[in-house]
């Protein structure tokens, strides 16, 4: 395993994937993270003709950017089942793929420093077990045998150890050269400038490189996705939000899986090192998309208002800038060839906090230097959950965003639910809790759990 120095997916690294464009194709998926990328190898494995288009390179914004936990715990009860057969596929695609994911089964631990969030945490405990999942609480004595050189004394933990945890940036692109050995034509530094839509429904995409034809395209661009369908019309209320991650230089073994308290979270990297991140706290830019977004996020907010930063206006280019593009004709360059890599800056007093708290938390390492740093825009919604669907009024047209941080663990149960779905077959889970109506029916909007 290569020692990780600096931001390893940039602009600047050579493009992998070059694959000419045909004229036709059976799919063509737009974004090439995680559930872009699996969808693709399912549908490979079928023998559809699917073309991936990647406006920078694979994986190169949050499918590479996040914690790097394949995580069970704390799922949304809708979810859970769909991370159970996650959870399965991972290994297998590790055997499969022969490609080295960076996977390792060392399990998932939320730490409780109060009664009340022990407490909290328990409720997970009868879905878990529905679902088949081996998560267990454990006592403080348990929790201060299981990390013996912490400082501090929680009072419990949710502990489930069959999750797993894997590298993102060396992950999702060993999937994606998976994908291409399965039949799929992926293409790296090549946006879609837009949708091509005939007599109401998909027939194609129009991207810099020039049209293809396709009866079907899946919209998987993450935090890019809300601008690209609104330019068509279709309106989803997705948001972004930064978040701030730190890895280690390596350094001793104080916990081989992924924890998480009030305070921050950690995992084991296979480099020696720990990648680190604030829990609880994220960073929020307001744009056009976030006001027009209030009245569905509000109850969202609500319920964790200190829990952000809030900035007047996101940097130049970014999604929901206020002097973004929402218009712009297929003839002349998009904003997604602007900014081929959404990079935003890490926040300097979280990233200084970050190795404070973990020297306080295993003070025997000593002096803890930084290695890489970096931030990532997850996709929200404001229930928490993505949308897993295909838009009702343009057939032909899926939409698999709004992972909600939760995208990376999930994708590849995601993919292939996707690529079934879009081949006439059955997604094999209630996908109600998924669909791209809820936000417009009068449907009730229930917010998923915050773990």
């Amino acid at each position: 395993m290569r020692i990780l120095s600096g931001f390893p997916i940039v602009e600047s690294n050579p493009v992998e994937h070059a694959a000419a464009l045909p004229e036709r194709a059976d799919v063509v998926i737009v974004g090439g993270g995680v559930i872009g990328v699996m969808t693709a190898y399912f549908l490979a494995r079928k023998g559809r003709r699917v073309v991936l288009l990647e406006k920078g390179r694979i994986a190169g914004e949050q499918s590479s950017r996040n914690w790097g936990w394949v995580r069970q715990t704390g799922r949304d009860a809708a979810e859970l089942p769909v991370m159970v057969e996650a959870n399965r596929l991972w290994p297998q695609l590790q055997r499969e793929t022969n490609e080295d994911l960076g996977l390792e089964q060392s399990g998932l631990t939320y730490l409780a420093a109060s009664q009340s969030k022990l407490a909290e945490y328990e409720e997970f405990i009868p879905l878990a077990r529905m679902n088949g999942v081996d998560s267990r609480m454990l006592s403080g004595a348990e929790v201060a045998a299981m990390m013996p050189t912490a400082t501090r004394r929680y009072a419990g933990a949710l502990h489930t150890p069959s999750d797993y945890r894997a590298e993102p940036w060396i992950a999702v692109p060993g999937l994606a050269r998976a994908a291409v050995r399965a039949g799929a034509l992926i293409r790296e530094n090549c946006a879609v400038r837009g949708l091509d839509i005939a007599a109401g429904q998909i027939a194609g995409v129009i991207s810099e490189a020039g049209r293809v034809a396709a009866d079907q395209v899946l919209v998987a661009g993450g935090a890019w996705s809300s601008l690209l369908l609104r330019r068509h019309g279709v309106k989803i209320p997705q948001l972004s939000v930064k978040n701030t991650v730190l890895a280690t230089e390596p350094v001793a073994d104080v916990y081989g899986g992924g924890a998480a308290d009030d305070i921050l979270a950690f995992r084991r990297r296979k480099d020696g090192g720990y990648t680190l991140a604030p829990e609880g706290f994220h960073e929020f830019y307001l744009g056009p998309d976030a006001l027009r977004a209030t009245r569905p996020f509000l109850r969202a907010f609500l319920r964790d208002p200190i829990g952000r930063s809030y900035w007047p206006a996101a940097p130049a280019g970014f999604p929901d800038g206020w002097t973004q593009s929402r218009r712009w004709s297929m003839e002349d360059a998009s904003p997604f060839e602007r900014m081929r890599i959404l990079n935003p800056a890490p926040h300097a007093k979280t990233l200084r906090k970050l190795l404070a708290d973990f020297q306080v938390l295993f003070p025997q390492l000593g002096a803890v230097r930084m290695q890489a740093a970096w931030a990532g825009m997850i996709d929200v919604m404001p229930d928490v959950v993505p949308i897993v669907d295909e838009v009702p009024d343009v057939p032909g047209l899926w939409i698999g965003t709004g992972m909600s941080g939760h995208g990376f663990g999930i994708g590849p149960a995601f993919g292939r639910i996707l690529a079934d779905l879009m081949s006439g077959g059955e997604a094999g889970h209630d996908m109600e809790r998924f669909r791209f109506g809820r936000f417009t029916d009068g449907s009730k909007l229930v917010i998923g759990p915050g773990m």
